[in-house]
């Protein structure tokens, strides 16, 4: 190798650590989890999170200058968003490595599986046959504009906060599959607890939108459009 190519090689990998470095907060890595389903202010972050505002700007700062989020003025408020699709298949796949690699990760959701007797999923795979015989019902429980901004094709929105007001609403003669923001959401697990506790036949998805969209563009399938 000679020196301009050493050098090259040099260059290119600090370039690289700046991503790394940005990405070893976990408050910056549950931002761009958030951001992922949907644009959100600065306000709404540092509420779903427990941060302050100041502390959530300064962690949106760090991530705009690695350039894996944006922003814009509406009206007196900062609206963030994730820089393109490919940060959110990036943390799809951070989340599958760490969970195979690291035993603590492991552990964790075993120990909230147990918890939330609710919480063992059914396959993407059998979701999809159940929807296509018309047995299910997929419910987003996610806020509605995170539905808005996106979903999975055939779910309908009913945000966990409004689920109670809504159940007389709801079939009693199909199972309700609720899913929400990924594998880490317990949105849904909520869900299923409600529906369960009136006697309606549920269960959940692990997956959120991301981890849809990358399941069929993997698969031999045809898929409706994605929202």
């Amino acid at each position: 190798m000679t020196n301009l190519e050493r050098i090259w090689k040099d260059q290119l990998y600090q370039e690289f650590a700046r991503i790394g470095k940005c990405l070893s907060s976990p408050k910056r890595l549950e931002l761009i989890d958030l951001l992922a389903q949907g644009p959100k202010s600065v306000d709404q972050l540092s509420k779903i999170t427990g941060m302050s505002v100041a502390n959530v700007s300064q962690h949106l700062q760090t991530l705009h200058e690695s350039r894996l989020v944006r922003f814009n003025k509406k009206g007196n408020y900062v609206i963030y968003e994730i820089a393109e699709r490919s940060v959110a298949d990036f943390m799809v796949s951070l989340h599958r490595l760490s969970e195979k690699q690291l035993v603590e990760v492991q552990r964790l959701k075993t120990e909230i599986l147990q918890h939330h007797a609710s919480m063992e999923p059914i396959a993407l795979e059998e979701l999809m046959v159940l929807m296509e015989k018309g047995e299910v019902l997929l419910l987003d429980v996610r806020p509605e504009d995170e539905y808005i901004m996106g979903h999975i094709p055939g779910a309908i929105s009913i945000p966990i906060e409004q689920l109670e007001k809504h159940l007389a609403t709801l079939p009693v003669n199909k199972e309700i599959v609720a899913y929400c923001r990924g594998p880490y959401c317990l949105m849904s697990a909520r869900a299923v607890e409600i529906l369960k506790s009136i006697g309606i036949k549920a269960s959940r998805i692990e997956e959120g939108v991301h981890e849809w969209k990358r399941y069929v563009e993997h698969s031999n399938i045809s898929p409706k459009e994605i929202l």
